[in-house]
């Protein structure tokens, strides 16, 4: 169904809602599964009207659609059967049992078991687990608090829980506006229409007397209003056709959005008559109707389509169907117990938190100096004074330096973690400005022409690479941050000059929004769907908000206070907050309603004066969190009052500046001695592990003992590299921490325990023989000498692994929430379920004719973890991972598949590397091959997708690769990787991004490598030597890409820094393999090894005797081994296993 046909289906939703249309407003809902009313579903849960209850919910969804859906049947159905046990009607219990709850046997038959046993008790509340079951009415209220979540979780009830902010009797308006239209065309209009009939258009007859002169040809200026019509039913006439565009309301920017803007072309129908190109100014004044049919300037479905994109979330007193709130929080969610104090030797202006690596805090400071903390570690990873890149490029800057103090004004990571941009500012005195005085965050000044912004890659744990330097402003930048207008990462900026600009990642200027008259102060890059645009505030107190067009600004209205203000989002993106500071030290908290422009809630609490600008922040999609008064307070988003406020245990400046981590269990907060605080909730607490104090560290040495984090940590432990380099060196590692010459580098003091052990002691390679050395576990039900592990996988929620066999039948294994293992995350400590449906199906891929000693498996995992697809030499198989049994089967050989890949963007689209050579660009929905990749000689052995570079790369068993153009399919390059003397080029190569999506790994029997994507040039190698020189089975990054895990067909397994390729540990085949089984006659050794996804120092091993082992380092240990000096390549006078380089140039090498 199109766009404009489904809002045409919420139109009707309101009209049968405006006319009491009760049961056929609901019925709507159901049918078309548009929107699901909680309001409703609330109502006839709280009634007990099971029936009606599932007969609702099946018009979104199923009971085995997935694990949410199943889920929430579950609860409900349970809820119906422990309600018929305390009536009590046994008969209905068990009828209920049969009919209703039997289907979730086929999942957990243990559970039905027990819930079967419920029957023999007198009060089923004699079950301990039931033993706090109140009355009906209560048990009723917890369950919907569960369902809620449930379904506000269900991918499938995406964009269908909330309903569009329609001003009331909106379709009515539609028709009066279009009888108006037809009114305006006819030749002889009348002064009061007869309207009898919507079923045929609207004509007037002629009049008795001569012709009236038709308005048609008229200009737009002399056509009079026509009058309004009388009303077609119980409501109030319908308004005429034109209506005040209210510069003051965000529903008239979007509304009035241009119909030439790229955004808005998206959303508009063929059919759809354009704009005037002067409607600009138009926004601004009154309209009238056209006269012209081809000067359509009313507001038509496709400007109501944008403005309902991007309208909010609808909150209660704005929509007609409303859903409750539930307090699902509590205070204890908020972080306020500090954990670390950190000392960083300047003022520290701005700070941010990876999107996904929550321990990685990045800082900007007063002089300039920009600082990656692990936060975990309490460890300075990389430290970047400011200097300008390219002094030819900017003389004038360059001959400010010296003179002038640059401070950072704001930090920022990009989406993906991948990008860190910051722009500096060159502070001058009050005597040097003009009149016009700036606090915080902002600085103004005519003494020099323009300001800069700097662009990092974030290549790993202890690197940030010069990426791109833009000459952005004329003054100050004072704000920056990362935007996606169509799909493309940029930056947008804003500046004393009065601008906000956009770039894209190349330095190439997009945009330039102008119109406000006083120098920007804070920018809001935000979206609604498909729909981007920006909110941008200046010190005037103005705010305005533009698309990515060059329209003008689709709104300006007051901010209170009228000074200088930031907006902010709620994480969700459902609701729009501001905080600033007037002149006069008065401060302002408020939530808008974006649909009118309007505050919709002020907060109070503030002190009467501040001495500068409050710094916000929200999080978790219930609180705010504002710096005041030498303290933190707090708000619930719905509450106006102060919910509760922290002084951090003290030494907080007057002004704090803070910053929650993108899960809102830690909060980075200023401190008055040049430094920052950590606080953290119990979430937040264990990510940062208490490392002082453990109790095994009293046995330990006091320089050891003084930072460890436990490998149970959620959240992973970088470990920097501190390293000399000698220019004459043959061995070269990855480019030099922070830019800085490592001779400067090597006196200063050691900053982490890796670096405190080196110095205190030799450097010895970490060599793991014994069981005892690490933890492990063998998954039960894995061992088959039969049939070898071929492909192995973890799931992408971290709680399973699932593995592939030579015979074509893939097994699946869960952890699951218990005491010993309290996050439900895969672990070596704890052993995990072989999971198996009751129905007792195996994922059993096609194998008919084929002969499975020369078949190449493959297997690819949907990011949701509900499907996963592979092929064993016959045809592709599609299960479902909860069930097991298959959905479809496509691509039937021959060719066979041979590689499985997803699109990043479209899970509908995969590549698939075929037996011929070839790779088939499939789309599941449509079942067609899109594209034919033709390249290689040999069969496709690897297949890798980079977002960043817009590129697929694929391998294969000729040992080239390709780079693949994602947008038009086309190649761009291909070159043979370097094998030794007398190689034949053939065995399997693979490839795999690192996290920063630009470098790659490449894997070979004969080595590991490291290219840049984006040349195709070779960084890095290393090839088997020394105790590890058996030819290489398997590699892969670490999550977060720290490691790499290579496994040798020996049984060894190395563990590689993934920035040096030097060795860090060996784990030989004694320390996962029984001495029955390195006696045996039968040879065992890993074939491959995946990574989990979350803890980077826990990998997995499939095994040719069909067993998978999971490997851990000890808890006191933490990781494995510690990075290796490098003197030379000789370390301590034993030669390492050392990585070599290309044959590039230093300066190629350090990029």
């Amino acid at each position: 169904m199109s766009s404009l046909s489904r809002e045409l289906v919420f139109l009707i939703l309101q009209f049968l809602e405006e006319e009491k249309f009760k049961e056929s407003v609901h019925k709507l809902e159901k049918e078309s599964g548009f929107y699901f009313n909680m309001k409703y579903f609330d109502e006839k849960v709280q009634a007990g009207e099971w029936d009606e209850v599932e007969k609702y919910l099946s018009g979104f969804t199923k009971v085995d659609d997935n694990r949410y859906s199943m889920k929430i049947f579950f609860e409900i159905r349970k809820q119906k059967y422990l309600e018929a046990l305390d009536r009590p009607d046994k008969a209905k219990a068990v009828e209920i049992l049969v009919t209703d709850l039997k289907v979730f046997s086929t999942f957990n038959e243990e559970l039905y078991k027990e819930i079967t046993q419920l029957l023999t008790l007198s009060n089923f509340r004699e079950n301990e687990q039931l033993s706090k079951y109140g009355d009906t009415k209560t048990a009723r209220s917890i369950m919907l608090i569960e369902l809620k979540k449930l379904i506000e979780a269900n991918p499938l009830f995406r964009d269908k829980l909330t309903f569009p902010s329609l001003k009331s009797s909106r379709l009515r308006t539609l028709i009066n506006q279009s009888l108006n239209w037809q009114h305006q065309l006819c030749k002889n209009p009348r002064s009061n229409p007869d309207i009898k009939t919507l079923f045929t258009d609207h004509t007037c007859a002629p009049p008795n007397g001569p012709l009236a002169p038709t308005p048609v040809n008229l200009p737009v200026a002399a056509v009079a209003k026509p009058a309004s019509y009388p009303s077609l039913g119980a409501h109030n006439p319908f308004p005429p056709t034109a209506a005040p565009a209210n510069a003051n309301a965000l529903a008239g920017w979007m509304a009035n959005a241009s119909a030439s803007s790229s955004v808005q072309a998206s959303v508009v129908t063929a059919s759809s008559i354009p704009l005037a190109q002067n409607q600009v100014s138009v926004l601004k004044h009154s309209r009238t109707p056209p006269t012209n049919p081809g000067m359509v300037d009313y507001q038509g479905p496709e400007h109501e389509q944008l403005m309902k994109r991007l309208r909010p979330t609808p909150s209660i007193e704005e929509v007609t169907y409303s859903t409750s709130r539930q307090q699902t929080w509590s205070l204890d969610d908020l972080p306020r117990t500090v954990a670390v104090t950190l000392p960083q030797g300047s003022t520290v202006i701005s700070m941010d938190f990876h999107p996904t690596h929550q321990t990685l805090l990045l800082v900007g400071s007063s002089n300039g100096e920009i600082t990656l903390w692990e936060l975990a570690m309490r460890d300075k990873l990389v430290s970047k004074p400011f200097k300008i890149w390219d002094m030819a490029s900017l003389p004038f800057q360059a001959s400010m330096v010296k003179d002038v103090p640059i401070s950072v004004s704001r930090v920022a990571w990009s989406p993906d973690g991948n990008f860190v941009g910051m722009c500096p500012l060159m502070s001058i005195t009050l005597s040097e400005m003009p009149s016009l005085y700036l606090n915080g965050l902002l600085a103004a000044g005519a003494a020099f022409n323009k300001h800069l912004i700097q662009l990092y890659t974030y290549a790993g744990s202890n690197e940030l690479r010069q990426h791109l330097q833009i000459d952005a402003h004329v003054g100050g930048v004072n704000d920056l941050a990362f935007a996606h207008p169509n799909k493309q990462l940029c930056v947008v900026t804003c500046g004393d000059d009065k601008i906000i600009k956009v770039w894209d990642i190349t330095g190439r200027n997009l945009f330039n929004f102008e119109g406000h008259e006083a120098p920007v102060y804070s920018i809001c890059p935000h979206h609604k769907e498909n729909i981007q645009f920006i909110f941008s505030t200046a010190i005037d107190g103005k705010i305005k908000a533009w698309l990515y067009d060059n329209m003008g600004s689709r709104v300006d209205y007051d901010a209170p206070g009228h000074w200088c203000t930031t907006m902010l989002y709620s994480a969700d993106g459902s609701r729009l907050f501001s905080c600033g500071t007037s002149k006069e030290g008065e401060s302002f908290l408020v939530e808008w309603n974006e649909s009118e422009g309007t505050i919709k809630r002020s907060y109070v609490g503030f002190r009467k004066k501040s001495t500068g600008v409050v710094q916000f922040d929200t999080t978790q999609n219930h609180f705010l969190a504002v710096g005041e008064d030498s303290q933190i307070k707090f708000w619930d988003m719905d509450n106006v009052n102060v919910l509760t406020s922290t002084d951090a245990e003290g030494g907080l400046p007057s002004l704090p500046r803070l910053r929650f981590s993108k899960d809102g269990n830690l909060l980075a907060v200023t401190t008055a001695d040049n430094g920052f605080k950590i606080l953290t909730n119990a979430v937040g607490h264990r990510s940062l592990r208490a490392v002082e104090n453990p109790p095994f560290e009293a046995l330990r040495g006091p320089i050891e003992s003084a930072v460890k984090v436990s490998a149970n940590s959620a959240v992973s432990s970088v470990s920097p590299v501190n390293c000399k380099v000698e220019r004459s060196s043959p061995v070269r590692p990855s480019p030099i921490i922070n830019g800085v010459d490592p001779a400067s580098r090597s006196m200063e003091k050691p900053r982490s325990v890796d670096d405190v052990i080196d110095k205190a002691k030799p450097w010895q390679l970490a060599e793991i023989v014994d069981s005892g050395q690490c933890r492990l576990v063998t998954l039960p039900e894995s061992t088959d000498s039969s049939c070898k592990v071929v492909r192995l996988l973890y799931t992408n929620s971290g709680v399973g692994i699932l593995a592939l066999g030579s015979n074509g039948v893939q097994k699946l294994w869960k952890w699951t929430r218990t005491e010993q293992n309290p996050s439900g995350k895969a672990t070596a400590s704890v052993v995990p379920q072989h999971w198996v449906p009751s129905s007792g199906l195996l994922m059993t891929n096609d194998v008919s004719g084929v002969n499975l000693e020369e078949a190449v498996p493959c297997i690819a995992l949907s990011k949701n973890d509900s499907y996963v697809m592979s092929a064993t030499g016959g045809k592709v198989s599609l299960f479902n991972m909860m069930t097991f049994k298959v959905m479809t089967t496509f691509m039937s050989p021959p060719p066979a598949s041979t590689f499985l890949a997803f699109h990043p963007q479209d899970n509908n689209i995969i590549a698939i590397g075929m037996e011929d050579s070839t790779i088939h660009i499939y789309n599941v929905r449509v079942d067609e091959v899109k594209s034919k990749l033709k390249g290689h000689q040999k069969r496709i052995t690897g297949l890798a997708f980079s977002t960043n570079l817009n590129i697929l790369v694929s391998s294969g068993a000729d040992a080239q690769l390709c780079v693949w153009s994602i947008d038009t399919w086309e190649k761009r390059k291909s070159i043979a990787i370097q094998l030794p003397a007398g190689k034949a080029p053939n065995g399997d190569t693979r490839v795999q991004f690192h996290t920063d999506q630009i470098r790659m790994l490449v894997v070979h029997e004969t080595q590991l490598a490291i290219y840049d994507a984006s040349k195709m040039e070779r960084i890095r190698q290393w090839v088997p030597q020394d105790t590890l020189s058996a030819p290489i089975s398997c590699a892969t990054y670490s999550c977060y890409s720290q490691f790499v895990y290579a496994t040798f067909c020996d049984g060894n397994v190395g563990v590689f820094d993934a920035e040096t390729l030097r060795l860090r540990c060996n784990i030989a085949p004694s320390a996962y393999m029984s001495t029955s089984i390195l006696n045996g006659s039968q040879t065992v050794h890993p074939l491959v090894v995946a990574a989990h996804p979350i803890e980077p120092n826990q990998f997995a091993v499939g095994l040719t005797d069909g067993s998978v082992k999971v490997l851990e380092p000890t808890e006191s240990e933490g990781k494995w081994g510690v990075p290796p000096p490098v003197d030379n390549g000789i370390l301590n006078g034993r030669t390492t296993s050392s990585s070599t380089t290309s044959n590039h140039t230093p300066d190629q090498l350090q990029r």
